[in-house]
């Protein structure tokens, strides 16, 4: 499993992941705001199962 998240990207998915727990959380949104865990979850293993059927990758070629 090739890592096909980086940078920016992983920066973005962590915090807004962990934004939309925190509003779950705090109920200032329902119980949808658990989706939160999608982008953190991407975010910290750096591979997103959805950019592979389009090929796209936003980290750097070693």
């Amino acid at each position: 499993m090739a890592k096909n998240v980086g940078g920016l990207d992983r920066i973005l998915r962590i915090v807004a992941g962990l934004a939309l727990i925190a509003a779950a959380l705090l109920h200032y949104v329902g119980m949808w705001g658990y989706i939160g865990v999608i982008p953190l979850a991407t975010g910290i293993i750096g591979w997103c199962p959805a950019y592979l059927p389009f090929g796209i990758k936003t980290c750097r070629s070693a």
